[in-house]
């Protein structure tokens, strides 16, 4: 093997204790100089690579020799590259571009589909750097759908070429293949998230609650008719808000606790609120719905901030009024541009969550933001999206691990 004061060595082979220890000990010996490491294990298969630098490249020979030695006492394979200094000073340098995460999510994920994601990946000039897993193993013979999740995190780097088409690209596939893509600048922000701020009509929950209440006031396919078209975007949030209020005229107070008391939580709303409450997060709601109802998951789940609209009540009776301004698509985002401003935390460290057309100005104007199980025209014009399981999701998107989630 020609001489070379850089060298990188290749390990694989059933892992055990010990491997690690034992060949950076025989470089501790020599005195190299550790450049790069990194070990993953699949499947208890391990695949460690050290990239190191001698401080004589005439002791190469020993070294070598005694790693040789070891992993052969190991019962694990090696092999040594050679490399030169001018390739690694341009490996170092490209250390300087962009970098990127990809978060690949759905109930399972297929051949097909990575193989897809990677080649767009690359059509990009962009390198794959690591692959890690953070959904934990799925088993392969007790398969719930319900409970399924997949999730891989590709961590990429590169000189972009367009950013429109790769997100178009996205998601396409995302339609298609039935999973969710994220595709994320992986900078200090990415970690560093302090405040979600959430919509609460089929987001925290699963129901339009004034969909609800129209059905109790028998008027619900007219209050239906002009939600689904609000939330598409076809017709103003606060004019649609004023005609459905108004249909609610004579309703009993009681039937909003009764609505209350049964409402249906989103899936993964209370495992994605517990961890973020734990790591130091504030959580806000920020609704076009109704603030009786805020205020009820204000309670359940510690929540920080509510603001909703408040229906005028008298003498038991909703009048078919509201009370102050309407929080409409447009107050949303001006909302959480103040919580941010109070609790002194950038707009990068913004997560906003929304289904409907109401919630985009929110989400395009935090750092994260996603649609949620949204219309397409919805997901069209979002950040990111989420359609294939529930509010726990956001949590991949953050970079956490079930391993550290569950434990």
């Amino acid at each position: 093997m020609p001489k070379s004061e850089i060298i990188l060595i290749n390990v694989s082979g059933d892992d055990k204790p010990g491997v690690t220890s034992a060949i950076t000990e025989i470089l501790g010996k020599y005195n190299a100089t550790i450049l790069d490491i990194g070990q993953a294990d699949i499947h208890h298969t391990l695949s460690l690579g050290i990239l190191f630098k001698m401080s004589d490249d005439a002791q190469s020979g020993h070294i070598l020799k005694e790693v040789l030695f070891k992993c052969s006492e190991l019962n694990v394979n090696v092999r040594f590259t050679p490399i030169s200094v001018d390739r690694y000073e341009n490996w170092v340098s490209s250390q300087g571009k962009s970098r990127y995460i990809v978060t690949i999510l759905g109930k399972l994920i297929t051949a097909q589909q990575l193989s897809m994601v990677t080649k767009a990946v690359s059509e990009q000039n962009l390198n794959i750097d690591s692959i890690i897993r953070l959904t934990g193993r799925p088993s392969v013979e007790f398969i719930d759908e319900n409970t399924n999740r997949s999730c891989v995190e590709l961590s990429v780097r590169g000189t972009l070429i367009d950013k429109n088409a790769l997100s178009s690209k996205f998601m396409q596939y995302s339609s298609e293949l039935g999973i969710d893509i994220s595709f994320q600048k992986d900078d200090m922000y990415r970690r560093s998230r302090r405040l979600i701020c959430f919509d609460m009509d089929s987001t925290l929950i699963k129901t339009e609650v004034i969909d609800e209440l129209a059905e109790r006031a028998g008027v619900g396919n007219q209050v239906r008719a002009i939600t689904e078209s609000a939330m598409r975007g076809e017709i103003d949030f606060s004019e649609s808000f004023k005609q459905r209020v108004a249909l609610l005229k004579g309703l009993d107070e009681k039937v909003m606790e009764d609505i209350a008391n049964h409402l249906p939580i989103m899936d993964g709303a209370e495992r994605l609120i517990s961890i973020l409450k734990k790591i130091g997060f504030k959580i806000a709601i920020l609704s076009g719905g109704f603030t009786y109802y805020g205020n009820y998951l204000k309670k359940l789940f510690d929540v920080d901030y509510v603001y909703a609209n408040e229906l005028e009540i008298i003498d038991g009776k909703l009048t078919g009024n509201y009370l102050g301004d309407i929080v409409d698509g447009k107050r949303k985002a001006e909302l959480l541009r103040l919580i941010a401003q109070v609790e002194k935390i950038d707009l990068e460290q913004v997560i906003a969550v929304g289904d409907g057309a109401n919630d985009l100005p929110m989400l395009n104007l935090a750092g994260l933001g996603i649609a949620f199980h949204a219309k397409p025209k919805v997901i069209e014009n979002a950040q990111q999206s989420i359609s294939t399981i529930g509010l726990d999701g956001i949590l991949y998107f953050l970079g956490f691990r079930d391993i550290h989630i569950d434990n």
